[in-house]
């Protein structure tokens, strides 16, 4: 209803969130023009390698909220009934989250109702009806009955091979929206109907979209379990190194870090490249290779061996651009250059790094996360004004996410610009109140604008999502220290020291506490361990050498309090506060 309104009135609302309306209502998208599309689509499936994050479903989410949030601007209120919510996928349920969070409610209200009485006329169909009725609804030509009605009702009838063809369309059209939990559900379902004898390719695809949707939920067992009883139903070597592969990453990335094992993952994916070995055709073995030998180097680069992993990488591109000429697999290369870039970061090789992204960048202007990397790169190059261009570009080419928002915010703070990076870290977590990076941050401007009741609201908030984050424990430690409440402020710096020894603000802090208390010789202590842990040409230095000449004064230490204050007069010339002391 909304988009067919805004399509006669106002276009261009409908042009700015193309993605999202098409990933939500994949039904008019004939009748919205997909303005900002990656190059994975316009490549066969097989090629689209590049899996969603789970969190891509927040993203659509957002997008779908401004647009309904701008749209009823201009029309008026609407109130929408949600009848059997209790039902609804995760993602739809994260869609009306979002929906009630971020459009005021005087523009848009939700019902949630529970349908009463029987949910459809007359008896149930024989399964001879059902395949009728699956028919008739795949003859229409939408999208949308194939994600849901179509498969329910082709295994409800009488063929379970068309039933497991259905699900797999549902499951390779979810995945591809990031719709993890949608296809963890259809794939388990589709599974106990697929044939691997009968049907292999049908039943493969089921394995590997269950498999990874799993995965990325944080549900490894279950993925490990599709993975296994699958090894034991083919001999191919392909699908045994895709196998092998995926259980590799699993242990690789698993959710819980106690269950890493990063030895268990190189044998896994060391039987993917002895097993891809094994493939005859050139090219296939380029792909299959190539993923698995970049694989092997995330291990290696986890494992502290940058080094190997770059020679990894560098091999799988050297297979590609011998063995896939021209435009073949041209996702499959981006991804190679994009880990090589990564590689050079990491070895300190910042040029060869900005290289390899400007590159990146140029074969797919339209993907918004490599504007993240290369924007991170040329801010710790000093090149902020680059770098805030390039998180401005993934605000516009992506959907709405956190992430170029939160780093502008630090760029924001360096140039002193602090109402602007608050902005930007207030607008960050309104797109995902879990984006726990910003919290540290945003706490800290508050306490630094003297919004302290503020800042205490954020550290609470923060410290809900990560109990142990040091940052927060030391902003707290600030805003108790403000208030008066030294005993809890601190506390909050010791556990703040506690968790992060290497903290030098959380030193400085504690020490500027201990001499305000009249601890002296722990004011000494803390704020020399504070120097020790900043280096000399930090902007912070000479605030710290300060403090501690003042600490050394009050225990009659003068002449180390005078090297002190020589020392800060050096650093900062134009120091008012200094120079007196000095004069004194």
């Amino acid at each position: 209803m909304l988009v067919p309104e805004a399509l006669e009135a106002w276009p261009g609302p409908v042009a700015e969130h193309d993605i999202e309306i098409r990933a939500v209502a994949p039904d008019l998208r004939d009748r919205v023009h997909a303005r900002r599309q990656p190059i994975s689509a316009h490549r066969p499936r097989a090629e689209r390698i590049l899996v969603p994050a789970p969190r891509r479903t927040l993203r659509i989410a957002n997008g779908i909220a401004e647009f309904v949030r701008d749209h009823l601007s201009r029309t008026g209120p609407l109130t929408v009934e949600l009848l059997d919510y209790a039902e609804a996928d995760p993602a739809d349920r994260e869609l009306v989250a979002v929906l009630c969070r971020r459009v005021p409610r005087e523009l848009l209200t939700m019902d949630t109702l529970r349908r009463t009485g029987a949910r459809r006329g007359g008896p149930e169909p024989t399964p001879a009806g059902h395949d009728l009725r699956a028919d008739e609804l795949v003859a229409q030509g939408l999208i949308g009955p194939r994600l849901g009605a179509v498969p329910r009702h082709r295994e409800c009838g009488t063929d379970p091979r068309r039933a497991a063809e259905a699900y797999h369309f549902a499951t390779q059209w979810c995945l591809e929206q990031g719709c993890h939990h949608a296809v963890a559900e259809l794939g388990l379902r589709g599974l106990t109907l697929a044939d691997p004898d009968a049907a292999p390719e049908t039943w493969w695809g089921l394995v590997h979209d269950t498999a990874i949707a799993l995965g990325a939920l944080g549900r490894e067992d279950e993925a490990e379990q599709v993975l296994m009883e699958a090894r034991v139903q083919t001999t191919s070597p392909l699908w045994h190194s895709t196998i092998a592969y995926t259980l590799a990453m699993h242990t690789t990335r698993h959710h819980d870090p106690a269950r890493r094992d990063l030895d268990a993952a190189l044998g896994w994916v060391n039987t993917g490249i002895a097993l891809c070995g094994l493939l005859p055709d050139r090219a296939e073995r380029a792909v299959k290779l190539g993923f698995d030998l970049n694989g092997r180097a995330l291990i290696e680069a986890r494992r502290g061996h940058p080094d190997r992993a770059l020679r990894l990488v560098q091999e799988a591109i050297d297979m590609a651009d011998r063995d896939l000429p021209g435009d073949v697999q041209p996702v499959h290369k981006m991804v190679l250059r994009a880990n090589r870039a990564q590689l050079y970061e990491m070895l300190g090789q910042t040029a060869d790094a900005l290289r390899e992204w400007d590159a990146v960048i140029a074969a797919d202007p339209a993907y918004p996360d490599y504007y993240i990397d290369r924007g991170n790169l040329l801010y710790k190059l000093g090149r902020v004004g680059a770098a805030v261009a390039d998180y401005e570009t993934a605000m516009e080419t992506g959907l709405p996410f956190p992430e170029p928002y939160f780093n502008r915010s630090q760029a924001r703070f360096a140039a002193g610009d602090l109402t602007g990076a608050l902005a930007d870290l207030d607008h960050a977590l309104e797109l995902d109140p879990a984006f726990a990076d910003a919290y540290p941050n945003r706490a800290g401007i508050l306490a630094a604008l003297d919004r302290y009741e503020e800042a205490r609201a954020a550290c609470d908030a923060g410290l809900a999502l990560t109990p142990d984050d040091p940052y927060l424990r030391c902003v707290l430690g600030q805003v108790e220290t403000a208030a008066g409440h030294h005993d809890r402020a601190r506390d909050a710096f010791d556990r703040a020291i506690a968790l992060d020894a290497s903290m030098a603000t959380a030193w400085a802090c504690r020490g500027e506490l201990a001499f305000t208390t009249g601890d002296l010789s722990g004011a000494v202590q803390d704020l020399s361990r504070a120097l020790e842990l900043t280096d000399e040409a930090a902007a912070e230095t000479p605030a710290l050498l300060f403090n501690r000449a003042m600490a050394l004064r009050a225990t009659g230490r003068e002449n180390e309090a005078l090297a002190d204050l020589e020392r800060a007069g050096k650093l900062a010339p134009g120091d008012e506060e200094i120079q007196r002391e000095l004069t004194r």
